[in-house]
């Protein structure tokens, strides 16, 4: 099913976890040091310099860019790790995570509190993935390298629900 992040945002809810998705639209990277680096922020109530609401955090940190390709190789990264700043991140507005692997009881619990949903890209196939990204800004945190935040425009990424708004997975828990 080919979905528009723009049009999810109005209704998350049509997504069901198990189904496969092609997604187009604006996502943002983020792994463990972003991560980290926005929760101090927030929790200083500094201004982060993007917005979380209704966006999609992808769990990855890119590869170098080769010279004529838009981005390098930019493959899931396991998503339990990030599982500690999700339920903050999710209070913020974010709608969507994107990653690869189980998350915990709790994480799963707050996706369906706030009404998010997390998609899963298959690991080992960054190459591919990194196919279907169209734009690559950098957004936040320069100094992070890949762990940096990134702006992707994406067209027809595949990705699976793995959690849905209802707080329904395709993982055992």
């Amino acid at each position: 099913m080919k979905v528009n992040l723009q049009d999810l945002i109005l209704d998350s809810k049509i997504l069901k976890a198990g189904q496969k998705v092609l997604l187009s639209g604006a996502i943002y990277t983020a792994r463990d040091a972003a991560h980290d680096r926005i929760i101090k922020m927030l929790n200083c109530g500094k201004k982060i310099p993007f917005d979380l609401k209704n966006i999609a955090i992808y769990h990855c940190g890119p590869s170098p860019v080769k010279p004529g390709m838009i981005i390098g190789a930019c493959g899931p990264t396991t998503s339990s790790r990030m599982d500690g700043f999700t339920p903050r991140f999710l209070e913020e507005g974010v709608k969507f995570l994107i990653g690869k692997g189980a998350r915990s009881k709790v994480v799963v619990d707050s996706i369906e509190k706030n009404n998010a949903v997390y998609l899963v890209a298959t690991g080992g196939v960054a190459a591919l993935l990194s196919k279907t990204v169209k734009k690559f800004d950098l957004i936040a945190f320069e100094d992070l390298g890949p762990e940096a935040v990134y702006k992707l425009e994406v067209e027809d990424m595949p990705l699976i629900v793995a959690i849905d708004s209802f707080g329904d997975t395709v993982f055992k828990i």
